[in-house]
């Protein structure tokens, strides 16, 4: 199955019970891991089990749920990622079509633990763990634990099984891809939590095809599906309801609009845990195949920047390329949209609170999820086979000839604008991504 990445975890995640005091164990797994007897990444006390317990369900849900595939598509099982470090764990996974992306961060003041190791990693969420979830109680206390530590402290745990889960390659592209979106995206409105409540109850029943607009009314938010002058346009808007299960808990909710309404995203607040539930522009269009990473792909980044992330940024850690480039000795030449570039390959998140990326990378080699863009290889193809011809390059205008099956294409780059005569460009004019064509004309003269 060449659109599926099959990995092992050596043990099950499970929910062991220790007298007054419940152990929370998950399972890890890293292709990129060196050694594979590391300790785990995070271990101790939750400050709010029973709402991480509630939050951890409904990224569960998410995962297993779908918009736009088959049933036999939806009977793969995918597990979320967990990224530990700087004092904060982030779990955050994908819908099984790619369009609904979500994100819990547990912030410092809600762990009470060590981080014996920092770094990023599949968890397995099987059934038994997810039922076990559901028997939290409020105020009940449990310990965590990401990852299998060495003192053997669930050897009461004798059988070891060991399960392959298919994890599609649009779920690992999207990953790079929302980061990049979420970046883009400018915060609109904030509601308490009965503003947030009333508008979920208004949200109309069944599947919605059309789409719909946010807006306030005096202090009221209401979906509407009338176009306003600061509305922000949502569309599946039926997928919102798997947030549903977690209003009764949260504080308050912020809403983020992408600046080209190309995707939205809601923030939930509750204590020290935050989600972010990411919706892409139609209920039938993936993240993963927007495009939206493959211009920061055209160039390479060089190994050096990669070395100086892994050896000197700690996961979870704000990245400010200037200034890590300036510690390390990294020439500043070529650096435009690095932290673009650098997410798009799968190293780094963003955090809309704080307007910043950081550091976190997804436990798959970075060959791999470059290599997951067909655009970008038939890019290349077309350049290596030699059928691109530049006519006129200037700082104002490049004008080239793509030869096609049976036709030739032409591509016009401009300042803020490029075309293309393919039926691609025509379309979704530029919405989804460049076209091959003017990759490999961007690709070529930049080269």
């Amino acid at each position: 199955m060449e659109d599926t990445l099959i990995y092992n975890y050596s043990g099950t995640s499970s929910l062991l019970d220790k007298g007054n005091l419940e152990e929370l164990f998950l399972a890890q797994y890293s292709e990129i891991q060196k050694n594979t007897h590391v300790p785990c990444f995070f271990w101790g006390n939750v400050g709010q089990p029973f709402i991480l317990a509630r939050c951890l369900i409904s990224l569960s849900n998410i995962v297993r749920s779908s918009f736009s595939l088959s049933p036999f598509q939806m009977a793969l099982l995918k597990d979320p990622i967990v990224t530990a470090g700087n004092e904060r764990l982030r779990f955050e996974g994908f819908s099984h079509c790619a369009g609904v992306y979500a994100r819990i961060d547990v912030m410092p003041d809600g762990l009470d633990g060590e981080f014996p190791e920092n770094g990023t990693t599949n968890v397995d969420f099987n059934q038994p763990l997810i039922n076990a979830l559901g028997s939290i109680r409020p105020n009940e206390k449990i310990m965590l634990s990401v990852g299998e530590k060495e003192v053997g402290l669930y050897k009461n745990e004798e059988r070891i099984i060991e399960r392959k889960v298919p994890l599609p390659a649009k779920w690992i592209k999207g990953l790079g891809t929302v980061q990049v979106y979420l970046s883009e995206s400018e915060k609109r409105y904030r509601f308490n939590k009965i503003q947030t409540q009333q508008l979920f109850r208004a949200m109309p029943k069944g599947v919605i095809k059309t789409d719909y607009y946010l807006t306030v009314r005096g202090n009221k938010p209401v979906f509407s599906p009338v176009k306003s002058s600061d509305s922000v346009c949502i569309g599946g808007l039926h997928r919102l309801r798997l947030l549903e299960p977690l209003l009764p808990y949260i504080d308050s909710m912020q809403v983020f609009s992408h600046v080209r309404m190309q995707s939205t995203t809601w923030q939930l607040y509750m204590g020290n845990i935050r989600l972010s539930f990411s919706l892409s522009r139609e209920s039938w269009r993936g993240f993963s195949g927007e495009g939206a990473l493959l211009e920061s792909l055209l160039s390479d980044v060089s190994d050096e920047w990669i070395d100086a992330l892994d050896k000197y940024a700690y996961v979870n850690q704000s990245v400010n390329p200037s200034r890590l480039a300036l510690e390390n000795k990294i020439s500043l030449d070529k650096t435009e949209n690095i932290t673009a570039k650098l997410a798009s390959m799968g190293l780094l998140g963003y955090d809309l609170d704080d307007r910043e990326f950081f550091y976190r990378r997804l436990p798959f080699k970075l060959s791999r999820i470059i290599g997951l863009n067909p655009r970008l290889k038939n890019a290349e193809k077309l350049i290596e086979d030699g059928k691109v011809e530049i006519l006129n390059n200037n700082k104002e205008r490049t004008e080239a000839r793509v030869e096609g099956s049976g036709v030739h294409h032409t591509v016009i780059l401009e300042e803020e604008r490029e075309r293309c005569t393919c039926d691609w460009f025509t379309k979704y004019q530029g919405e989804r991504g460049p076209c091959k064509h003017v990759l490999a004309v961007k690709k070529l003269i930049t080269a």
